[in-house]
């Protein structure tokens, strides 16, 4: 299923979500510049390489530099091509504007880098062997998600789902649609666990690492409710409603 929006307005600028994707956009095209080999060698030094924290002694064999731990900031603002790239901005579009409202600029900053970083470290921990570079800003977009799950419930996202060549749109509650994204993150990294050639080049733990994080840390910096920049909209809800329904 394919997010197309949501229905909750954003009453102010995303400032934080606009800069993140004009960020990100950015270094894509700077790394469209690169040839082959240099675009690998960015992806080595500046993606989490997880054998790299797990092996010092095989790093500084490699060539990497020691005691280095950038790569779990630097990795969320790198993406391996077109679709990875459209894929992700996409999402933090349509998802970060509410949630940046709900946190303001500065705490929606560091919760969105801080979610990242959980992702990072959880793709580390169970992927401890691996020498290939991972990158993207996925695993902080799953935190952004996270916290839209708790603080939106009763949203409503308008989905497309392709059939065969036939487009079909749905509307469902964003409990209901990130509900499912998760489990189906949880299934396909159980699978790639059991089955490493089935499922490649993906760090589904780390979409459900940064999800967790997101719900588990939210409340760390959604701003107090006298704070909030608008009233609630009868179609989501604040920290302190999430969860009870409208009558």
């Amino acid at each position: 299923m394919i997010p197309i929006r949501d229905t909750v307005p954003s009453r102010g600028t995303p400032v934080v979500t606009w800069t993140l994707i004009a960020v990100n956009v950015a270094v894509f095209f700077y790394e469209l510049t690169l040839a082959p080999e240099e675009l690998e060698r960015l992806f080595y030094l500046f993606g989490v390489v997880p054998a790299r924290f797990s092996d010092p002694q095989w790093a500084r064999w490699v060539g990497f530099p020691v005691d280095d731990y950038w790569p779990f900031l630097t990795s969320m603002f790198l993406h391996g091509g077109w679709m990875h790239v459209i894929g992700n901005m996409w999402t933090l579009w349509i998802f970060g504007d509410n949630v940046e409202e709900r946190m303001g600029r500065a705490r929606f900053l560091g919760f969105y880098l801080l979610t990242g970083l959980a992702a990072g470290l959880t793709h580390w921990f169970t992927n401890a062997d691996s020498t290939v570079p991972t990158v993207g800003a996925s695993g902080a977009i799953a935190g952004v998600l996270g916290a839209y799950f708790v603080l939106f419930p009763f949203s409503r996202i308008i989905t497309l789902f392709p059939i065969l060549f036939f487009p079909f749109f749905f509307e469902l509650p964003a409990a209901t649609y990130l509900l499912f994204w998760f489990l189906s993150q949880v299934f396909s990294g159980t699978l790639a666990g059991l089955s490493p050639e089935s499922v490649g080049g993906v760090a589904w733990w780390a979409h459900v690492g940064g999800f967790v994080a997101g719900v588990a840390l939210h409340r760390l910096f959604v701003l107090p409710r006298r704070s909030q920049p608008r009233p609630w909209e009868r179609d989501e809800s604040g920290v302190e409603g999430a969860w009870v329904r409208w009558r």
